[in-house]
């Protein structure tokens, strides 16, 4: 379990209060920021956990997210399956993968009854690291899916068989709350949701955990939202501290301990089609993402 952050444990890339003589490290809301350990690696794999990123709003970080949190989660010995749920494909894009260069992607898994999750599964450059691809053409599914039977159920149906070969598997949801994210979230065990430390972007919470209570009372009454990661935090700003602290005040220890700063290291990342793991693995973005990966484990919401 946790154990109270001690001097010794000083945690780079975490925004809070070190440890010093008069008390422990505290996180952005003056909450003891516990000392989470690297989890023994996995000797077999699964059942795995599917975590649906999910936010309505655009430019939240939830892409990043799911890149750099499957990548520190391989780092530690787990096996990550990352499922691009987005017609844009960035997660895709992010891993080596070329969108427009593929012949199967997560589309025709959920939409050809012929087509088998070992036929879209593709490795990464990142040992543990697997990706279900996507391009323009999941964009047509929104649509055929209207007419089909238990059409929140279809990707369900599709990842059953990564249960057992995998330890996580992350789905990168599109910026709406439309079909697509209910399949999400009907899929999902949990629910991890990327929040920008902007006004704007935390106005949509409590629309999005609507959502998520009416997925759970329909659909998916397993469903457990997992936490709120704040990103794009930026610690010289009054802006973004008030909008954490109201966080913590409206969904308390909801709130992860994990805080995702703003830095120009993620996009050049993004360019380099690397997670920030792989492309500066000694950046405090890098340590960010190991903090997230060992809390999530330490929470249970992780494998």
């Amino acid at each position: 379990m946790t154990q109270p952050a001690t001097a010794e444990s000083t945690l780079p890339g975490i925004p809070g209060r070190q440890a010093t003589e008069d008390g422990p490290a505290t996180d952005v809301v003056g909450r003891e920021l516990p000392f989470y350990a690297e989890p023994a690696p996995r000797t077999t794999h699964g059942p795995a956990r599917i975590v649906a990123m999910c936010n309505q709003k655009g430019g939240v970080g939830k892409t990043t997210t799911t890149i750099n949190l499957g990548a520190a989660l391989a780092e530690y010995g787990r096996k990550v399956l990352l499922v691009d749920f987005d017609p844009q494909g960035a997660a895709s894009v992010g891993v080596g993968v070329s969108p427009h260069e593929l012949d199967l992607s997560v589309y025709n898994l959920i939409m050809d009854r012929g087509v088998e999750l070992s036929d879209v599964v593709r490795s990464t450059a990142i040992e543990g690291l697997d990706v279900v691809p996507a391009n323009i053409d999941l964009s047509a599914a929104e649509v055929q899916l209207v007419g089909e039977v238990a059409r929140e159920s279809v990707l369900s149906r599709a990842l059953r068989p990564a249960l057992d070969d995998y330890d996580v598997v992350l789905v990168d949801c599109q910026p709406s709350l439309g079909l697509l994210t209910v399949n999400a979230l009907t899929a999902a065990h949990g629910v991890l949701i990327p929040l920008e430390c902007e006004f704007f972007a935390l106005r949509g919470v409590a629309l999005l955990v609507e959502t998520i209570e009416k997925v759970r009372d329909r659909l998916n009454p397993d469903l457990a939202v997992d936490g709120i990661l704040p990103t794009m935090y930026d610690s010289r700003t009054l802006h973004s501290r008030e909008v954490v602290q109201r966080v913590y005040e409206a969904f308390g220890d909801t709130l992860l301990h994990t805080v995702i700063g703003r830095t120009v290291k993620f996009p050049d990342a993004s360019v380099a089609a690397e997670p920030i793991t792989a492309y500066a693995p000694s950046h405090a973005g890098a340590a960010a993402y190991r903090h997230l990966a060992r809390e999530l484990v330490a929470r249970g919401c992780s494998a």
